[in-house]
């Protein structure tokens, strides 16, 4: 049986704790700075993606 690489999940689970602080403050900010609230929902997105490659990797380490 493959093992699971603990440490990409640490990681992944760090950065979606990251990615939510992004989007409340967001939704915080998105009266007050709509242009701040934009940046910060892109760059949310762009670590959902990366959250989303290390749990594959994870995944595919178990098909092995």
């Amino acid at each position: 049986m493959a093992q699971i690489d603990t440490n990409k999940l640490k990681q992944a689970e760090a950065a979606s704790a990251i990615v939510k602080d992004m989007i409340t403050s967001a939704i915080e900010q998105s009266a007050a700075n709509p242009t701040l609230c934009a940046e910060a929902l892109k760059t949310a997105s762009n670590e959902v993606t990366q959250i989303q490659t290390l749990i594959n990797d994870v995944q595919s380490q178990l098909q092995a």
